[in-house]
């Protein structure tokens, strides 16, 4: 739907515009948390992981961050972009503090990246099921957003 006033300018549902901005709040804090991480790397449990922690905050901060640019391209109903957000949201945030604390309780038995060590049993639950979790949000995610950019690109 194009703005009344100009055509070349896309109109922008005020909940999508909102989503917009939140993904451009939360990227900003996830990429500032992953930086913070990285100041206390060497004293984690397992300072391999705490790397790990350090790059997917920043990697799953920008990743929010181009997904909040884009989130008005996306051609989906307002009920699957909400859904798509909020797993965005869970998989972007699990993914940087499951790997945290991994890295601070020296647990991983997921993770190749943990070099093998294992945390205390329900420490070692807990990370498992995040990772699976995050997962399916993440693949969720991607094949959402992939589905709404080409609806997009079909009906352009």
């Amino acid at each position: 739907m194009f703005h009344p006033d100009n055509p070349l300018i896309m109109s922008i549902s005020p909940k999508v515009h909102l989503q917009s901005n939140r993904l451009l709040f939360f990227g900003s804090l996830l990429f500032f948390l992953g930086l913070v991480v990285g100041l206390f790397v060497p004293i984690l449990e397992n300072p391999r992981m705490g790397l790990s922690s350090h790059l997917e905050g920043i990697m799953n901060g920008i990743f929010l961050l181009v997904l909040g640019i884009i989130w008005p391209k996306i051609n989906l109903s307002q009920r699957m972009l909400n859904l798509t957000f909020w797993l965005t949201i869970y998989g972007s945030f699990a993914n940087y503090l499951v790997v945290l604390i991994a890295a601070a309780t020296g647990s991983g038995r997921m993770m190749p990246l943990a070099g093998g060590k294992e945390g205390p049993a329900l420490v070692e639950g807990l990370v498992t099921f995040m990772l699976i979790s995050l997962s399916l949000a993440m693949l969720t995610v991607s094949v959402l957003v992939l589905s709404g950019l080409y609806l997009r690109l079909r009906h352009s």
